[in-house]
């Protein structure tokens, strides 16, 4: 028997799984240099290659390596962006946190509204007790985002990335279990 995706309901959006219709939204998305300059990989250029992404995001959780959920705006039913956990690991009890928002939906506080439920889920639902996020040094838009939910500055991956042909830092953060529930009852 199929386990079920979970779904999220939050006061502006619908967090759901991704399925094959939302290709051209991630499309949309993916396509945008601008907006994906930090994402960590060349902007998509085929609607083909945003259908292998929507296949790709699924099979995360078919497979048990992680969640990405498409994140819904509840007022019009439009496909913002995604959100998720990757790379993890049952046994250690940590993964990757990963996100995108449509260029036109950033700055209005939808990710942090996303975020904020799927953290929520990943440490008192499923038993993670670290997540990390690995940002570029100059996105001050996801540092702010990160270091608001409780995120915690390690240091720096050096070239961890390559995207535009060239290699990236990425800056290291972390959230541990102890110091979600800690900040929730402040």
């Amino acid at each position: 028997m199929r386990r079920l995706f979970p779904r999220f309901v939050t006061p502006r959006l619908l967090l759901r799984e991704i399925v094959s219709a939302d290709a051209d939204a991630l499309f949309s998305i993916h396509s945008d240099a601008e907006a994906m300059c930090w994402y960590g990989v060349d902007p998509i250029t085929e609607r083909a290659e945003a259908v292998n992404l929507a296949e790709l995001f699924a099979s995360w959780f078919e497979a048990g390596t992680g969640f990405r959920w498409g994140l819904e705006r509840r007022e019009d039913r439009r496909f913002i962006g995604t959100c998720g956990f990757f790379r993890w690991n049952k046994s250690w009890r940590n993964c990757v946190t990963g996100y995108e928002l449509a260029r036109d939906c950033q700055g209005q506080g939808y990710m942090h509204e996303a975020l904020a439920v799927i953290l929520e889920y990943g440490f008192s639902e499923i038993g993670l007790h670290r997540v990390q996020a690995e940002v570029h040094p100059d996105n001050k838009a996801s540092i702010g985002l990160a270091t608001r939910l409780g995120f915690r500055f390690e240091g720096i991956h050096r070239e961890q990335a390559f995207w535009l042909d060239r290699f990236h830092d990425l800056n290291c953060y972390s959230l541990l279990e102890s110091e979600w529930h800690e900040q929730k009852h402040h």
